[in-house]
């Protein structure tokens, strides 16, 4: 019964903050309508936010991918290479593209904690100023119940572009040893920290790929984000 109850409670909430933000949504499309908050602003500057996260981390992807695979042929291409110095230079600049583009995603990662910090925090001011006690209360916990999940989301993404940061490190090792190797006339194999990579980048991508699907379901389902800014 009391399970029953927390649920019934937990659904109450939802439903509140889900009202609340679908009629703001509605009344953000009437001429002349601008909140206290102006949180229609806030929620656009959020949802644009997440489509860049999301480009930037497709992005990524395609590049370590690009990196790794060539990393995977470099061994051949090296035998087969006249020039060993050219090659080399193409597989260094396959991974600067890399760090470029993981950069990137840490700056839309920033953006995005950015946006959503503002969002709530005008939402959370906007509940303040609220004169029905009992829905100030219940918006006060519903918010900070969905803050806080989205704050672990976002710790997970940080944590997750910090492990590609170090892909990075280990691609640029490999080749530093590689090319040592190769200047000595030696025969440097790479495959166990290949392998250490490629069965690393999955789990990586896949949180990345939570920290779209949280931002998603956070904008369109808990603030009637759908059809709305």
């Amino acid at each position: 019964m009391f399970n029953k109850f927390i649920k019934m409670k937990k659904s109450h909430i939802i439903g509140l903050l889900s009202i609340a933000f679908i009629l703001m949504t509605f009344l953000a499309s009437c001429s002349g309508y601008k909140g206290p908050e102006d949180l229609p602003k806030y929620k656009k500057k959020f949802k644009a936010q997440i489509s860049g996260f999301e480009a930037q981390k497709e992005k990524t992807s395609e590049k370590i991918e690009d990196g790794v695979t060539r990393l995977g042929t470099i061994q051949e291409a090296l035998a087969n290479a006249a020039d060993t110095d050219k090659e080399f230079k193409r597989v260094y600049d396959q991974w600067n593209k890399v760090d470029r583009n993981v950069k990137g995603l840490f700056k839309e990662y920033e953006d995005l904690r950015n946006d959503a910090d503002n969002l709530f925090s005008a939402m959370e001011s906007q509940t303040e100023g609220l004169n029905d006690a009992n829905m100030r209360n219940d918006l006060r916990q519903a918010l900070s119940k969905s803050r806080g999940e989205y704050e672990v989301t976002l710790a997970n993404t940080e944590k997750a572009i910090n492990k590609l940061r170090g892909v990075y490190d280990e691609a640029i090792d490999i080749i530093k040893g590689l090319e040592v190797a190769i200047a000595l006339g030696q025969i440097s194999q790479i495959t166990d920290g290949l392998k250490s990579i490629e069965s690393r980048i999955p789990n990586i991508m896949a949180e990345l790929n939570r920290t779209v699907e949280d931002s998603k379901e956070l904008y369109e389902q808990r603030m009637g984000g759908v059809g709305g800014a």
